[in-house]
């Protein structure tokens, strides 16, 4: 019984983080072990146990932390003030635009004066005030202050305009609006607020926070709904499982309209003491010059960062500094290594996780290219699971009982988190629409009767645990019978084109079975090789995953989170009537691309031209 006694070791520490008896947790134990053969077990206990002790050290701190936060009926405010009073006189927020810094006691006179100033002004618990306003320090003392009063704020991307702009405040319901050069004539009515603490609202920690909203990479911007504890979860989750220190000095250079800034970014030091430099916007040229010029220990990225870092030209500073860790998500495998060799960053803290989600997940112990793992030893402990898909329609495959069926390792499928409501770590307070969080819920997931977090996104598992990002449902195209990932393709054709920013999407074609991919290509020159581009693809990817369409434009549209978005040029497509770019077709008979015009696009709807 090799299985149960490596096992043993870690139930009594599993069971006080769920919650579980004994007697629930040993069938499962039983099943597994019977499930396999003894030695892969052994093989895969040796591997991880230390990965998966660690993280359940962490889940048990932080459902403790939950439970006591939830029995004081706490609240993010109410954690600030214990952080004032240990850290009062170190510095909590560096803004790189000035270089004004501010110790945790002016922090938090900053976020009391606009308490008082709301409340003078006839605000009140359960209101709602839209932030628009790029990154500053006094972005935190806002939200922060109107928090102490129980007032919501709506975090807008600061880059919206026309409708978008309109639909986020609207649905808010905000009853004012921060906007861009108010902090000329509201940082004296500030100076002349009272700087006590008011008396606090009758909030808890399952209350809400604020409302960040989704990047619209597919439609107008959805408002996620963010509580206390979901603030505190994320926050904390990150910084005992990458093992972060209270003297680390982080670098956020991220939105903090986004939960990555807001919540991984600042909330460390609003929770945990760190100094956090706030940049007002993402600068590639000086980044580390940054870095080195405030001591910073961890470094945030999101997206393509990491690639825009890579693509700089090699200076000095970016060697020359202190940083331990770049903690983020979205690191493309294929560029990994590359990045932690040439900027002598020993840790990549990936992570997965979104600002609604309940299946996050954390590559604790540095395995490359992977976004997180799941314990095989104990799986069920955390209720999270890749299900299969159809390939075609991304909808959920299910067994003859109607429930989901979970992959194996090696077999892409969706995550999910199973919804356990009362429990601050696996609930899902979705977004204001209704419609829109009841679109992310599935029902008789992990068995019949329950309910699961839909996240969107297609993963994979190695027989370890590991996990890695694959692709979006909806992302996955297939062509001549095979699937496409684009996630996958676009970090082919990015490194084959000196790291150029490249979006790529499937497109219909009349008569083709499935879609044909296209690559939309930022390059303003339009200085790319073609025929040294098309020997490249040809060594780089198979035959059906080469993008039978490209797109040459002066730069791709993308969030204020660094995704790309795709939804208007996949609805232009490859036609010359619609789109004014460049286009090209790979012509099968040639071998090579050839400009597409009016002619060719009306051979090819026609079928006369082969793909």
């Amino acid at each position: 019984m090799l299985r149960l006694a490596c096992c043993t070791a870690l139930l009594f520490l599993l069971r006080l983080i769920v919650g579980l008896p004994w007697l629930q947790v040993l069938p499962s134990l039983l099943i597994f072990y019977l499930g396999s053969g003894g030695w892969k077990f052994a093989h895969i206990f040796m591997k991880t146990v230390g990965r998966d002790l660690h993280a359940a050290g962490v889940l048990l701190r932080v459902k403790l932390n939950v439970k006591r936060h939830l029995r004081e009926r706490n609240t993010i405010p109410k954690i600030f003030n214990e952080t004032v009073q240990r850290y009062g006189d170190k510095t909590a927020l560096i803004f790189e635009g000035t270089g004004e810094a501010w110790t945790f006691k002016q922090l938090d006179a900053y976020s009391n004066r606009v308490a008082n100033f709301l409340l003078e002004r006839g605000f009140k618990e359960g209101d709602v005030v839209a932030l628009f306003m790029e990154n500053r320090s006094q972005y935190v003392g806002l939200w922060l202050g109107m928090a102490k009063i129980g007032v919501e704020a709506a975090l807008i991307n600061f880059n919206l305009r026309l409708d978008a702009l309109v639909h986020c405040i609207n649905i808010s319901s905000a009853k004012a609006v921060r906007v861009p050069g108010g902090t000329e004539w509201l940082d004296p009515l500030l100076e002349a607020a009272l700087s006590h603490l008011p008396s606090p609202p009758h909030r808890c920690f399952t209350d809400r926070l604020f409302y960040i909203y989704t990047s619209g990479t597919t439609g107008m911007p959805k408002a996620a709904i963010v509580v206390h504890s979901r603030y505190y979860r994320m926050a904390a989750l990150v910084y005992y499982g990458f093992r972060m220190r209270s003297d680390d000095v982080l670098y956020d250079c991220l939105p903090l309209y986004h939960s990555a800034g807001n919540i991984v970014g600042v909330g460390q030091c609003l929770i945990h003491g760190m100094t956090v430099v706030i940049k007002r916007k993402f600068s590639a040229s000086r980044f580390w010059d940054d870095c080195v010029k405030y001591n910073c220990t961890i470094v945030q990225y999101i997206g393509e960062i990491c690639r825009y870092l890579l693509n700089q030209p090699v200076r000095d500073t970016e060697r020359q500094h202190h940083v331990r860790m770049a903690l983020g998500n979205g690191l493309r495998q294929s560029i990994w290594d590359e990045f932690t060799s040439r900027f002598n960053v020993p840790q990549i803290a990936e992570f997965y996780g979104a600002t609604e989600c309940n299946c996050s997940l954390g590559n604790f112990d540095n395995k490359v290219g992977a976004c997180g793992f799941n314990s095989q030893i104990l799986p069920f402990i955390y209720p999270i699971r890749l299900v299969r898909v159809d390939e075609e329609t991304m909808e959920l495959l299910r067994g003859p009982d109607g429930v989901c069926i979970p992959c194996k390792p090696g077999e892409p499928g969706q995550l999910v988190g199973r919804i356990i409501q009362n429990d601050p770590l696996r609930r899902f307070d979705g977004y204001i629409n209704q419609t829109a969080t009841n679109k992310k819920i599935a029902q008789n997931v992990f068995k019949k009767g329950d309910s699961a977090y839909l996240s969107g996104d297609v993963l994979i598992m190695d027989k370890y645990g590991y996990m890695y990002f694959k692709d979006r449902t909806g992302d996955t195209f297939r062509w001549k019978g095979e699937n496409v990932s684009t996630t996958e393709v676009e970090g082919t054709l990015s490194r084959i084109l000196d790291m150029k920013d490249v979006v790529v999407y499937g497109v219909e074609v009349p008569g083709a079975e499935g879609k044909a991919g296209m690559a939309a290509i930022a390059d303003p020159t339009h200085a790319t090789d073609l025929e040294r581009f098309g020997r490249d693809l040809e060594k780089a990817l198979p035959p059906y995953a080469r993008p039978v369409f490209l797109r040459f434009l002066p730069e791709v549209n993308k969030t204020g989170t660094y995704k790309f978005q795709k939804t208007e040029m996949r609805r232009e497509g490859f036609d010359p009537r619609l789109v004014s770019d460049k286009l090209y077709f790979l012509d099968p008979s040639r071998g090579r691309y050839v400009e597409l015009d009016l002619e060719l696009h009306s051979s090819i709807l026609s079928g006369k031209q082969k793909l």
